[in-house]
């Protein structure tokens, strides 16, 4: 018995490092505006958003990706679910904060 709880607490403790990795990386975006480039990291790691705040609603997968303009983010599409200077800044004159030349 105390090693099949030995085992366990080395499998719990072996399998946090995996469960705490954040999927998707920097997902970079061309448009007119310049490059925006998306982090993971920054949302979910740094904001301590889950994967479900955006996924699937707001967001699919990159193979169902589909465009979306600056103007259907301002109705709350996209980005625009949450920067919206009510959750986080909003989009309207902080185009710096996210395009870049």
């Amino acid at each position: 018995m105390r090693k099949v709880l030995i085992i366990l607490a080395l499998l719990a403790i072996t399998a946090q490092p995996a469960m705490a990795t954040v999927g998707g990386g920097d997902i970079t975006l061309q448009n007119k505006g310049g490059y925006v480039v998306f982090s993971h990291d920054l949302h979910v790691g740094g904001l301590d958003l889950t994967c479900q705040a955006c996924h699937p609603k707001l967001y699919t997968t990159s193979k169902q990706h589909k465009t979306v303009t600056m103007k259907a983010m301002e109705t709350g599409a996209s980005c625009g679910a949450c920067h919206n200077s009510t959750k986080a800044f909003a989009m309207k004159d902080n185009c710096i904060k996210c395009h870049t030349k």
